[in-house]
């Protein structure tokens, strides 16, 4: 079939597996281009198959060398649908790892629920015996705790009061101001369940009663924090109510696993376009000003090149004294910001291309799912069905 890219809002309902495959080859290629790494032997990375997920998981197998093991929910294809993009990229990149030599499996599944956590403690125990890095990058909307049986949703909403700022249309380029009225006190609960910290901590704590985290683990997930213009929607609302959260799991895990020296981390990272960032009011317009600036002061980092230094420069930094990594330290340097905001207070939709780069805002949203890639000729009958070759 011919695959093309339809999208509704923020979601393409399509993925081109042999785009999604040169965009994992190229984040290959860039972490191989680099020097090699040291540190992670056996890796787990939960969320693994999008985003700064997947980047990790790379980094770690093409710069380290090391053997990893992917948790994703991702659908396979079917009839003429295609399978999600984050099919493909695993598929890709499980290809990449056997020619290489390395271990890599992939299981497909709900992370938040027990199930997946003891298959995925049981392949370690088999396969690696234990793992020395867990890379927590979970995006999901719902979660089913695992011993109530609740089921949460997360809203993207201000705390204590409605919030009224610009946004943009990323498809059109339109900006206009969207007013976002205040969470209700269970709608925090319920984000704070989602996106918090319990799950990473249940993660840990599972890992370590089956003996499969290896002496002096090292754990990270992922979090990001922003700028003041997009505090009310991110920092200071629900989300950040969730990433504080998070924060204080940090905390907590390294209290406990410092007993066999190992270290829990959240790195901060930059601003990026993801699928998940897309759907946040204000943000996109944001990120488009925002890559304007940093490219042109030749400051722009994409995913790979955020996880790479994460792992070259911070992550496995014998100094690192802090719970939190600021790799998002570029994006929030004082001259960045300020020509950001001074766009910001100027920007309309009339003035967009002048003061923004929504074309490679637009470019990098498609790319997630293996469009407007170079080499790729999306006139060419593809076959959507691609199997994972190391899936459990």
């Amino acid at each position: 079939m011919i695959i093309q890219p339809k999208t509704r809002g923020f979601i393409c309902t399509t993925a081109h597996p042999e785009g999604c495959a040169q965009q994992v080859q190229q984040q290959i290629d860039y972490v191989k281009a680099h020097k090699k790494l040291s540190g992670p032997v056996n890796v787990l990375v939960v969320g693994a198959s999008t985003g700064y997920g997947l980047a990790s998981r790379i980094t770690a197998a093409f710069g380290a060398g090391a053997n990893t093991i992917g948790v994703f929910f991702d659908k396979p294809a079917e009839g003429a649908r295609t399978a999600s993009a984050g099919w493909y990229n695993s598929a890709a990149l499980e290809k990449a790892a056997a020619e290489q030599g390395l271990k890599s499996f992939s299981i497909v599944g709900d992370a938040f629920s027990d199930s997946i956590k003891t298959k995925t403690i049981d392949l370690i125990k088999a396969e690696f015996g234990n793992v020395d890095l867990v890379v927590y990058s979970v995006a999901s909307p719902r979660r089913t705790h695992p011993v109530t049986g609740e089921v949460f949703s997360s809203v993207i909403k201000p705390v204590g009061n409605a919030y009224t700022n610009k946004t943009m249309n990323f498809h059109s380029g339109e900006v206009t101001n969207v007013t976002i009225e205040p969470a209700t006190d269970d709608e925090v609960r319920q984000t704070i369940a989602v996106m918090g910290g319990e799950d990473w901590g249940m993660w840990i704590d599972q890992l370590q009663a089956a003996g499969a985290l290896a002496e002096g683990a090292t754990t990270v997930a992922y979090s990001y924090i922003g700028p003041e213009v997009t505090h009310p929607i991110y920092k200071d609302g629900t989300i950040g109510q969730a990433k504080n959260d998070l924060e204080q799991t940090a905390i907590a895990l390294n209290e406990k696993l410092s007993a066999s020296n190992g270290r829990a981390f959240v790195s901060v990272n930059k601003a990026l376009v993801t699928q998940s960032s897309s759907a946040i009011p204000v943000v996109p317009l944001y990120i488009s000003a925002l890559y304007r600036v940093m490219k042109d002061k030749e400051l722009h980092e994409n995913c790979i090149q955020q996880m790479y230094r994460l792992f070259a420069e911070h992550l496995y930094n014998s100094e690192a004294g802090s719970h939190l990594i600021r790799i998002d330290d570029w994006e929030m340097r004082e001259d960045v910001q300020a020509e950001v905001m001074k766009r910001w207070s100027e920007i309309e939709t009339a003035n967009v291309p002048d003061l923004a780069d929504l074309p490679g805002y637009q470019d990098d949203f498609f790319n997630l799912f293996g469009f407007r890639t170079e080499g790729v000729d999306y006139e060419a009958d593809t076959e959507p069905a691609v199997d994972i070759p190391n899936l459990v």
